[in-house]
Order: C-alpha cells, then structure tokens, then sequence
C-alpha cells in the first residue's frame, strides 16, 4: 500500500536534486497534469465494436491476437472497463471512439447509414463521466471493405459508400465537440493496398485524393471538430502496396491544410518518428500521433517506457508542442487483462513526458549553444541517475490514483469480481 509519507518525503528530496540541475519539478508535474491522452476504445474488445452481436474484428490489414477471457461484450461492460482504467491514470483523458462502437440497441444499421443519435449515449455518458470525445470512420471489417479497397476503390458504388460513410462521421464528429464543449478530432484511416505488385498505382492514390476532396467539400468550425488523415506502411494483405502512404497522406495534408497523424507502428523498424516532430511543425498548425509499440512490423503491443516512447515525448517537449500535438494511444493485445493494458499504456505514455519534462533543457542548449558536446553529452547520461520515480509517485498521489505498484492489484481484483465473471 501506498505510504503518503514516504512518498512525500522521497519527492522532497528528488525535488531539491533536481533544482540542482535547474528543474522546477512542480512546473512539471502541473505541466502533466494538463496533458489529456485520448484513450482508444477498441483495447476493451479486441476491435469488435456493437454492429452486430459477438462481432469479431475481420480485415482490414490488422488483427487483435490472443483470446484471454472477460472482454467487455456491450456497452454497458466496455463503459464499465473504461471507468476503472480511468481511476488508474494520473490526470483528465479523452475517449477514442470507432464508428462501429455506436449504441445501435440490436438494428441492423449500415455504415452509410449512422447518425448522431446511435452515438448519443456515449456523449451523454460522456458528460457524465467528465470526458471528452474523439472519432473515427470505421472502413474495415465489412463486405464492402473485402476488395482491399475502400475510398480508392476502381467500383464507383464502393467509393461512393465509404464517402458517405465517412461524411456521416464528421459530422458526428462536430456534434460531439459542440455538445462537450472541446474539439473532436476525426480521424481517417483506410487499409487500401495491395497484397502483391500492383501495375496500377497511380489510379487508386488520384481517386482516393478524388474522394478526400469530396469529404471534406463540406468545412466544419475548429472549435467544434478537427480533420487528421493516418497514413500506414504496409498492412496484412497491403504488403506490397499502400494507397495512403507517408508521403500521400504529407502531399495531401499539406496541400489541403489538414492535420496529419503519425502512428509509431506505422513505418519501418528503423526510422525514427521523433525525427519527423520538429520538421513538420514548420509547415502545420498541428499533428496528432497515435502511441503504438511495434515489434518487427505494425503489431500494436501495448505501450510500454522504452527508448522510442521516451524520444517521442522528449522531441514534443523540446519543440515547446505540447499545445500543437495530440497525443492518442493505439494497440490492441487480447492475450492479456485488457483494462491493465489500457493502463499500462496510459501511464507508460505519461512517464515518458514526464521524464521529458524533467529534463535539464536549459543547462543542456547552454551547452549545445557553447558547441560544448562533451558536457551535453555527459549531462544528459548523468540526468538518468536522478530520482524520477519519486517525482512519478508523487504525480499518482497528488491525481489520487495508486502508486508503485499498487495499481496492478486493483487490476488483479477488479478481474477477479468484475471480468472473471464474464
């Protein structure tokens, strides 16, 4: 159990070491503390969403493995699963949601058919819960996706449904942020792309850019909902081609002032996302990533403190862009208690800003600005030696959630009362 004293008395202490470095803690902390992840609904379930009773994810270039027992299977679970990964995570989060997670209450309804009213209970449940809400068109796991084409699809009647579809989601995208008061951010991914070598490239990436254009013909205020397009490497059954590439989705954004979104599991093993921070933020207004952990391909393991993760935050940190990116959490692992992972990725997010946030910046540009590299360098080595989990216990105990390792039994009996029963 979490022992406030100790806990208190251990920050005290790492506070003053880290004034010695320049740091001021408590900026830091209360800097976190404004941070809002958005949290992805589809960790609960392993992407199946409520269009059709025990629906499965199917295509679409992606797959939730592992079948470990007491997913959420409705609404009411999934909400219920949120709620206790909410109590976990230090702060205030927004809710990720996907198209097929509407509360369609058991009619059959299309995906050019939804409206705002099947996604009114998550708003007021929203409300309720002192949330914010974020949106996605959902343009896999369904027949019309089967092709390997969507919005880039040769068919006509294929592209003209996944238009419509996806028109449908912005606008239930801006009413969402016009009722909670806060700027839902829409997000478009498709798993267009080809399994083997294409002859015919250039057709499907100008009628996709044809379809985008027809989407976003209609504008929405900023205030109320934010376009992202989520570009993609390569998929399950897109191995060879991907319509909406890195540099497409770049083109496109850029030439038609929309946010772009990064997703970490999205490029090659080697290349670096950080990097690609301060060299967009010359160009737009804002980004949005998606927090991902890949092994080996786009696997979507669930986020943990590694030295990716750490790197993104700290760009986004030394970029001054903690109001110009959005920050929003994407994998989906079914071999594990899903609540923990929602909550092992949450708080590992937060650590890495955090740890970022503490970081002896201004000692370390002095040093740069001297073109004095070896003290840069020794510094930032040395700056791992200082206590940040005690500065990280203390954030838990000032958010009122569980410290140390105290979460993970809250874990341990909420499974055992809640989704063992399931």
């Amino acid at each position: 159990m979490q022992n406030v004293s100790s806990i208190t008395k251990a920050y005290e202490h790492a506070r003053q070491l880290y004034a010695d470095f320049g740091v001021d803690t408590e900026r830091a902390i209360e800097t976190l503390l404004r941070m809002s992840l958005s949290i992805h609904c589809w960790q609960g379930d392993d992407v199946g969403g409520f269009e059709k009773p025990s629906a499965t994810l199917s295509g679409g270039g992606i797959l939730a493995t592992g079948n470990y027992p007491g997913k959420a299977r409705t609404i009411e679970e999934l909400r219920m699963d949120l709620k206790k990964a909410y109590a976990l995570i230090p702060g205030a989060h927004r809710l990720n949601l996907h198209a097929m997670y509407g509360d369609f209450r058991g009619a059959p309804v299309d995906r050019n058919e939804i409206e705002t009213k099947h996604f009114q209970s998550w708003i007021d449940w929203a409300k309720q819960e002192g949330l914010k809400l974020d949106f996605n068109a959902t343009c896999f796991s369904h027949p019309k996706a089967d092709s390997g084409y969507t919005l880039s699809s040769k068919d006509k009647s294929i592209r003209g449904f996944w238009i419509e579809h996806v028109r449908r989601c912005r606008k239930i995208s801006a009413a969402m942020g016009k009722e909670l008061n806060s700027p839902c951010i829409h997000n478009i991914w498709i798993p267009d792309g080809s399994k083997d070598m294409p002859m015919d490239r250039f057709t499907h990436r100008a009628l996709l850019t044809e379809s985008l254009d027809e989407i976003f013909e209609r504008g929405y205020d900023a205030s109320v909902m934010k376009d992202s397009i989520e570009s993609k490497l390569f998929g399950i059954g897109s191995e060879a081609f991907v319509v909406g590439s890195h540099e497409f989705y770049l083109g496109y954004a850029l030439s038609r002032k929309k946010m772009p979104c990064l997703d970490m599991g999205h490029y090659h093993p080697t290349e670096s996302v950080a990097d690609k921070i301060s060299a967009l933020l010359q160009f737009v207004d804002e980004l949005l990533l998606h927090v991902s952990r890949g092994i080996r391909w786009d696997s979507d393991h669930v986020v943990i403190v590694n030295d990716d993760l750490r790197a993104l935050a700290e760009e986004i940190v030394r970029s001054s862009a903690l109001g110009r990116v959005h920050v929003a959490l994407d994998y989906f692992d079914a071999s594990m208690n899903r609540v923990g992972a929602w909550v092992i990725g949450a708080r590992a997010t937060l650590k890495a800003f955090l740890w970022a946030l503490l970081e002896p910046r201004e000692h370390l540009r002095a040093f740069e600005n001297q073109g004095n590299y070896f003290s840069r360098l020794a510094l930032l080595d040395e700056a791992k030696s200082l206590p940040f989990g005690a500065v990280w216990d203390y954030v838990c105990l000032r958010a009122e959630v569980p410290s140390g390792e105290d979460w993970l039994r809250e874990v341990q009996r909420y499974e055992k009362e809640v989704l063992s029963k399931r």
